[in-house]
C-alpha cells in the first residue's frame, strides 16, 4: 500500500495528512500558540502529594500543575523505590520529568520521571539499562539480530541507559544504529547538564516541530514521497533528513501548484466529514461517533442497505464495512481512551469472529497501541487507543456557546411554560403595574400564536398586563421577565 505525506505549513499552523492509496488516513494539527507537550522534558517542582490518589501535582511552568503517578516515579534501577507516594516525593522537591500527555480538557499534562529520547531507530531511556525491539518487528532473526546489535553497543558503554528499536530500525546496518546510539547519549548528557545548570522551573528540552516529528516517527519504506508546501520547511526538512534520515531525503519534495495541497488530496473536506457526527458507509449503512468525557461510543446502523440475500448477510457485510470505516475514524479524528462499538447484534459466531479479525488487521496500521476485548454479552466490543493529545474535535472546535456542549436546547414550548411559572412567582412577591418578557423570537412568536390563550388567562389571573419584547442576542433558552 502506497504513502504519501502532507506538510501544509502557515505562520501560526501546521498539518500533516497521512494518505493511503489516494485515501486520507490520519490529520495532526498544531499551532504556534498551543503546540504540543509530549516528549518535552522539564525541570519541576512538586507543589501537592495527594496519598489518597498514589500521585501528586508537579509545577512545570504551565497554566495548570501537571499530575505525577506513583507508577511513574522510576528509582534508579529502573524500579519504583516504594508503592507509596509520600515515600518517593515530598512538597517543594525538584524533579526533571518528561510529558507523556498533552493537557486534556480540564485535566493537566501527565508526567513521568522515565525519561525517554527518540531518534528515527531507536529510543533511549537512561533510567534502564536492558535492550527491547519493537513488537511490530516480527521476523525473528531480525529481532534478534537487532538485540545483539544493541546489546553490543551497551556491553560497551556501561551505565548509559537502555535501548528499544522502533519499527524504522528493521533492515538497517549495525553501525548507523549505534551512531544514533552514541548520538542519543550525547544528547541526554547536555539535558542533564542544563537540568543541573538550571534553578528555574520550566522547559529544558523540546521535542521535535511537527513537520520534522512527520518525517522522525511517519516515514517508513512504505511512503512514497512527502510534499511540503513552505520553501522554509522544506530546507528545515532536508537539513533534518541529511543529518538524521538519509534514506528519505531524495523523497521530500516542494509543492508549488496554484491548487492548496490540502485541496489537491480532498484534506480540506475530509476534515469537515471528522467534524460530523455521523459517518455514512458506501453500502448505505453508516455510523454515528460520540465523544463524552469517559469514553467514545461508536454505532452501527444498516440505513438503508437491505442487502442481496437474508438479513443476517447484510448485517455482516455492514458490521465489516464498518470495522474498517472505524479504524479509519479513530486515526483520522484522534480518538483516544476507551472505545464503545455497538456492531450490529450478529448471531452467527463465525461471523463475530471475522469481524473482530477485520478490526484487529485494520488497526494493526495505527501508529496509536490499542487494545481490543472480545464481543461482550450485550453485543458490544470495547477498546482502548492510547491518547497523548487531545482529538481533532477538541483542537479544532470549541463547545457551543449556545447549548454548552450539551448538543441540545430546550424548545421554545418548554421556555414559554418556564417564563409562565417565573411571571407567577414575580407577580405574587412584588407589587407591580406591568411585566415585561424579554425573549427570543422564537419564544414571542409561540407567546403571540399557541400560546396566546394561556397568556391571556395568566394575565387575567394576576391581573397584570404582560408585555412581550423580542431580543435579537438571546438563545431560544434565554428570558428575563421585568418589573415595571
Amino acid at each position: 500500500m502506497s504513502e504519501e505525506i502532507l506538510i501544509n505549513v502557515t505562520p501560526p499552523e501546521t498539518r500533516v495528512a497521512v494518505v493511503e492509496s489516494g485515501v486520507v488516513q490520519e490529520i495532526i494539527v498544531e499551532r504556534a500558540e498551543r503546540c504540543g507537550l509530549v516528549g518535552g522534558i522539564y525541570k519541576g517542582q512538586v507543589c501537592r502529594v495527594l496519598p489518597g490518589m498514589q500521585a501528586a501535582f508537579v509545577n512545570i511552568g504551565l497554566e495548570r500543575a501537571a499530575f505525577l503517578h506513583a507508577s511513574d516515579i522510576m528509582g534508579t534501577e529502573g524500579e519504583p523505590r516504594s508503592e507509596h507516594i509520600h515515600e518517593l516525593v515530598h512538597e517543594g522537591q525538584t524533579l526533571v520529568v518528561q510529558v507523556v500527555k498533552d493537557p486534556l480538557g480540564t485535566k493537566g499534562a501527565r508526567l513521568t520521571t522515565n525519561i525517554s529520547i527518540a531518534s528515527r531507530y531507536l529510543v533511549f531511556m537512561p533510567a534502564l539499562g536492558n535492550t527491547g525491539v519493537s513488537q511490530r518487528i516480527e521476523d525473528e532473526p531480525e529481532r534478534r539480530r537487532l538485540r545483539d546489535a544493541l546489546q553490543a553497543y551497551v556491553d560497551a558503554h556501561p551505565g548509559e541507559g537502555g535501548y528499544i528499536a522502533r519499527t524504522a530500525a528493521e533492515g538497517i546496518e549495525d553501525e548507523a544504529l549505534h551512531r544514533d546510539m552514541a548520538f542519543l547519549a550525547r544528547l541526554w548528557l547536555s539535558i542533564r547538564d542544563r537540568c543541573a545548570a538550571t534553578q528555574d522551573i520550566g522547559l529544558v528540552h523540546d521535542d521535535l516541530p511537527l513537520a520534522l516529528r512527520a518525517l522522525r516517527d511517519l516515514v517508513g519504506p512504505e511512503v512514497e514521497r512527502v510534499r511540503i508546501d513552505s520553501r522554509q520547511t522544506l530546507e528545515r526538512a532536508l537539513s533534518f533528513a541529511a543529518k538524521y534520515v538519509p534514506d528519505i531525503a531524495d523523497r521530500i519534495e516542494y509543492y508549488q501548484g496554484e491548487r492548496p495541497l490540502f485541496d489537491l488530496y480532498g484534506v480540506e473536506d475530509e476534515i469537515q466529514k471528522a467534524l460530523s457526527r455521523k459517518v455514512n458507509l458506501k453500502s448505505g449503512g453508516h455510523l454515528v461517533i460520540d465523544q463524552t468525557e469517559a469514553m467514545t461510543t461508536i454505532d452501527v446502523n444498516t440505513g438503508a442497505f437491505v442487502g442481496h440475500r437474508n438479513l443476517e448477510e447484510t448485517i455482516f457485510k455492514t458490521n465489516l464495512e464498518a470495522a474498517q470505516a472505524i479504524c479509519r475514524q479513530l486515526r483520522l479524528r484522534n480518538l483516544g481512551g476507551i472505545i464503545i462499538i455497538d456492531f450490529i447484534d450478529m448471531y452467527e459466531e463465525e461471523h463475530k469472529r471475522q469481524v473482530l479479525r477485520a478490526l484487529e488487521k485494520c488497526l494493526a496500521r495505527d501508529h496509536a497501541k490499542t487494545h481490543i476485548s472480545e464481543v461482550s454479552a450485550l453485543g458490544l466490543v470495547e477498546m482502548t487507543r492510547k491518547r497523548t493529545r487531545e482529538s481533532l474535535e477538541h483542537t479544532l472546535c470549541e463547545p457551543c456557546p449556545v447549548c454548552h456542549g450539551r448538543g441540545s436546547l430546550k424548545t421554545a414550548e418548554t421556555t414559554c411554560y418556564e417564563i409562565f411559572r417565573e411571571i407567577l412567582r414575580e407577580a405574587r412577591q412584588f407589587e407591580v403595574e406591568t411585566l415585561l418578557v424579554l425573549a427570543s423570537q422564537e419564544v414571542v412568536d409561540r407567546l403571540l400564536d399557541e400560546e396566546s390563550g394561556h397568556l391571556a388567562e395568566l394575565a387575567e389571573f394576576i391581573g397584570k398586563p404582560i408585555r412581550l419584547q423580542a431580543e435579537a442576542l438571546y438563545t431560544q433558552e434565554q428570558y428575563d421577565v421585568v418589573l415595571i
